[in-house]
This record gives C-alpha cells, sequence and structure tokens, in this order.
C-alpha cells in the first residue's frame, strides 16, 4: 500500500479510528493519530499493551474503518 494513504487517514478531519489490515491477516487497530509515527519508508504503531509495532508499508493491505454501532432507538421517549 501506499503510505500516502495512511498519512491521509491520520489527517482525515474529524479523525475517523481504522485498522490496518495486514498480509498476514492481522488486523492493527489505530483509535487516535497520535498512535502513529510514519518514517520515510515504515509505520510505526504503537498498541493497547504500550509495545510497539513497526510495519513495511507493502504488508498493509487495506485500511478498515470499524463500523459504527447503530443508536438504539430513535431518540424519542415512548410512554405506556
Amino acid at each position: 500500500m501506499n503510505i500516502r494513504i495512511v498519512r491521509e487517514a491520520l489527517h482525515k478531519e474529524p479523525f475517523e479510528p481504522f485498522n490496518l489490515r495486514l498480509a498476514d491477516g492481522r488486523s492493527v487497530p489505530v483509535p487516535h493519530r497520535d498512535f502513529v509515527a510514519i518514517g520515510r519508508r515504515r509505520v510505526h504503531v504503537i498498541l493497547e499493551d504500550d509495545s510497539g509495532m513497526t510495519i513495511e508499508p507493502f504488508m498493509i493491505v487495506s485500511l478498515d474503518t470499524p463500523a459504527k454501532k447503530p443508536k438504539s432507538g430513535n431518540g424519542k421517549h415512548r410512554r405506556e
């Protein structure tokens, strides 16, 4: 994947969390832009357990946006 696409996702306003889908089937969550640093040839991601992961861009097959949870109800209160 072109590293430019990752940069665009990080700079989107408002930011939307996404997952980096890797060629080996793993999914790496990016909950906030502060969890990622992009170098010239690598993407560095801080994981939930405070460990880090360095990813070669060619290992990223897609950027997936987690499905948004539907709002429960329609916002109206019903009395019976």
